[in-house]
């Protein structure tokens, strides 16, 4: 089994016409919110073995909030900036067998396109529930979790993803 967590960088200042979009940087309330989906993360014991990152400023931020509380290598990626989901599912596919938990840190509407395009359709009450709420919206600092039947990260395919988690910072 192959677990993947999407996870969308934590809210960022607005652009103000100076700054770059790359270099935009976490607000206060992203670095807190960002901050308890990664004490989410090490509380429910999920175990990543990969993480590969955005390479913008606000990625980076999030990013450096989950290592604070689990350990893991990370790799840090031009090309997953802004990326679109053919693009992230590629990362996905292209990640190395050995890591069983992978995690993508990015932007919208990227991540929320490529969770709802590795999805399978909801089995169970509380998957329908974790839809409907990816269906409404994939805030800044949501994260998604994926679980495929499968042995080497090239096999996913498109809907065969279990939802197996999705939280908001709202949530927590």
């Amino acid at each position: 089994m192959k677990r993947l967590y999407l996870l969308r960088h934590a809210k960022a200042l607005p652009g103000d016409g100076g700054t770059e979009d790359f270099d935009r940087t976490l607000m206060l309330s992203g670095m807190q919110d960002g901050a308890a989906v990664a004490r989410y993360i090490r509380k429910r014991d999920y175990e990543v073995d990969l993480i590969l990152c955005s390479s913008s400023a606000r990625t980076t931020q999030t990013a450096e909030l989950v290592l604070q509380e689990i350990d893991a290598p990370i790799e840090y990626r031009a090309n997953l900036y802004l990326a679109e989901a053919s693009r992230l599912v590629a990362a996905v596919r292209g990640a190395p067998a050995a890591a069983a938990g992978l995690m993508i840190v990015g932007h919208n509407p990227g991540m929320e396109e490529c969770a709802a395009l590795l999805a399978r359709e909801p089995v169970r009450r509380k998957e329908r529930a974790r839809h409907e709420a990816l269906d409404e919206k994939f805030p800044t600092g949501a994260l998604a979790i994926l679980d495929f039947d499968v042995g080497r990260w090239r096999d996913v395919r498109e809907k065969t993803g279990k939802l197996a988690d999705f939280v908001r910072p709202k949530d927590l």
